[in-house]
């Protein structure tokens, strides 16, 4: 998806959260004026609670308003993460004002008991009042709800909760306002009681909600991650293959966001672009358990029980950050001795490119106990882009007579070798006072390549001995099927 699609989505989904806040917040707003009205006339304990606790729910509603639109902002200098945590905190901020009003409900309940109950005016407005409040709950819940899940917004949901209890609530108090008028009409005085022990019941069930909404949001505020996330995580990255193991998840969360830093262990040999595209790999496995997520993933090189004494001597060299050509590994009696061409910056002096070798020497026989003794062979590494000169195409007869006489030479110097088939783009260069020739030679197809080398290594001896002016000879060998298309 591209970015402009993703923040034109993220856009309506911002406008939308806010629709559906703003009139969560009105619908609070008619609903606790209705019912403080209600419960004033009356002088139903049951029924002023549930105002108070639909004005729980309006300061909530408030608190989700403002979060929604504070959540979604990007994120910048001083809040690198963004500000979907702020949800969060509007939720604990919510639980909080739940907790609070539970507990002067709980207070003023047991005033009412212990003083020998309520008395109320009894009147048909309440019950209108209750069954309109179970409406319009019913009707913000399930708004909520939905904007909430498509959103992942943890203060949508928490609204949600809010609206879901009133309605337990208020049937609770439709309960206890309907044993109170049963008591009165029938005279029985026990039921004098049910008003403040619905009161009572529905500050229970309000304290048991807030205190299960209050572990979430503390959860999530202390960027706690259930268990089982983080085990799928290691799973799904842990099974792409060519990674080691996964050293380290951790998942938290942020409002609607999902924030997921890996450790992943891979192969030492490994190049960038391998690594790389194995991290890509793995960030497509945390997409598929979390598919929201901010994966941000850390790499680290580790030694394989598959590693062979070459691998690891090349290792130690590309963690010095040098190339390394035709290691060999000698075994002398019962002890073993490393060779390698060491491949270093032409411009450096020979005091330090000494120093660096002899410290790679020991470094290589530090990590690698079984070698005995280490051997290199410094070569110049180019840093420099050479503008040679073909001597086929000078202008000047004396570089074409040179080239005719390189080429008649190698040609009967490849004749001594067998397995040579042909010879051909044959080209003879030269930068400064340097003389290169490079040469394709075709040999057969199931030739081995260790006896490749061998011939190619002689053929560019032999050749170096008949014309020892040349400073430098490449060769392409290829396959004789090759030829033939």
């Amino acid at each position: 998806m591209s970015t402009s699609i993703q923040m034109a989505t993220a856009d309506r989904g911002t406008e939308y959260k806010r629709k559906v806040a703003l009139s969560s917040l009105l619908a609070a707003a008619v609903m606790t004026a209705l019912k403080l009205t209600a419960g004033l006339l009356s002088g139903s304990l049951g029924v002023l609670s549930d105002a108070a606790h639909s004005g729980l729910d309006l300061a909530g509603a408030g608190i989700t308003f403002v979060s929604v639109r504070v959540s979604d902002k990007p994120a910048d200098e001083d809040h690198t993460y963004g500000h979907a945590k702020f949800e969060n905190l509007s939720s604990f901020l919510e639980a909080v004002l739940m907790a609070i009003s539970c507990v002067w409900i709980l207070s003023e309940a047991i005033h009412k008991i212990l003083a020998g109950g309520t008395h109320l005016q009894h009147s048909l407005w309440p019950v209108l009042v209750l069954l309109t409040s179970i409406a319009v709950d019913w009707w913000r819940s399930r708004a909520l709800r939905y904007a909430a899940t498509q959103y992942q917004s943890p203060a949508l949901a928490t609204d949600a909760f809010h609206f879901a209890s009133d309605i337990w609530s208020t049937l609770a108090v439709l309960v206890g306002l309907t044993l109170s008028w049963a008591g009165a009409k029938y005279h029985i005085q026990s039921l004098h009681f049910a008003d403040p022990l619905a009161a009572i019941l529905v500050s229970l069930m309000i304290l048991r909600f807030t205190w299960h909404l209050a572990l979430e949001t503390t959860a999530a505020l202390l960027d706690a991650a259930p268990a089982e996330t983080q085990s799928r995580i290691r799973e799904a990255v842990a099974s792409v293959p060519g990674i080691l193991a996964v050293e380290q998840a951790r998942v938290r969360h942020a409002g609607s966001e999902v924030f997921a830093d890996l450790t992943l262990a891979l192969p030492r040999s490994f190049t960038f672009e391998h690594s790389g595209q194995l991290v890509r790999a793995a960030t497509r496995a945390v997409h598929d358990v979390i598919p929201r997520a901010d994966v941000v993933i850390h790499t680290v090189p580790r030694e394989t029980p598959t590693e062979s004494i070459f691998d690891r001597v090349r290792a130690v060299a590309a963690r010095n950050n040098v190339g390394v050509h035709e290691v060999s590994i000698q075994s002398l009696g019962d002890k073993l001795r490393a060779e390698l061409h060491v491949e270093l910056n032409e411009n450096l002096s020979l005091a330090a490119a000494h120093s660096f070798v002899t410290e790679l020497e020991a470094e290589i026989l530090r990590e690698i106990p079984e070698l005995a003794a280490v051997l290199t062979h410094i070569e110049s590494e180019p840093a420099t882009i050479e503008a040679p000169t073909v001597l086929d195409e000078a202008a000047d007869s004396h570089e074409k007579n040179e080239a005719r006489r390189l080429e008649t030479a190698l040609l009967h110097t490849a004749t001594a070798f067998p397995e040579v088939l042909d010879v051909h783009a044959i080209r003879m260069e030269r930068s400064g006072d340097h003389l290169q020739v490079s040469f394709h030679c075709t040999m057969p197809d199931a030739l081995p390549m260790l006896r490749v080398h061998q011939v190619i290594t002689g053929l560019e001896d032999r050749f170096k001995i008949a014309c020892p002016e040349v400073y430098k000879v490449l060769i392409h060998p290829e396959p004789q099927t090759d030829n033939l298309r």
